[in-house]
């Protein structure tokens, strides 16, 4: 049984979705491109989110770079293996999707990754906004692309420093 909840956040508000288990199993944001319909969420949960809007609200507070939460990711063994490696691209990096590609050891496959890219369905805490295109333009993000840049500038003021 699925459950969901909405949080407040500064990219606009975060439908968060969770399995029976509780492994987060989706992060939405209004109008996202690929965006199951609302009846896919479950009943409404509130307080079953307690760890992942606490880790949203550091991570918007820039206490976080990391997230530590379960996920339940649902989609292909390919694009299972694209999320993976967003998850290992640093807080405040970026890469390519070519770099992706090659990461995967199929350099051809750039336009593959961006589809798996473009099908994330925990965004931010799977960090896709962190992938650009080969010229480090920004290219198609199911948030849209202004939140995109959001993410990207956050991340970049925010990052810390080697002391």
């Amino acid at each position: 049984m699925r459950t969901h909840t909405v949080i407040d956040s500064p990219v606009g508000p975060l439908t968060l979705v969770a399995n029976g288990d509780g492994a987060l199993t989706g992060l939405y944001m209004e109008d996202q491109r690929h965006r199951p319909p609302q009846e896919t969420f479950g009943v409404p949960d509130p307080d079953g989110f307690a760890a992942a809007a606490r880790q949203l609200g550091e991570y918007f507070a820039a206490e976080r770079e990391e997230f530590d939460l379960p996920l339940a990711l649902e989609g292909t063994e390919f694009q299972r293996a694209v999320w993976r490696e967003l998850r290992r691209i640093p807080y405040g990096a970026t890469v390519s999707y070519g770099e992706l590609a090659a990461r995967l050891g199929n350099p051809a496959a750039s336009r593959a990754v961006g589809l798996a890219n473009g099908r994330n369905p925990v965004g931010i805490v799977v960090p896709c906004h962190r992938v650009l295109g080969a010229s480090g333009s920004l290219t198609g993000y199911g948030g849209g692309l202004a939140r995109k840049r959001y993410l990207l500038d956050f991340e970049q003021s925010a990052a810390r420093l080697p002391v």
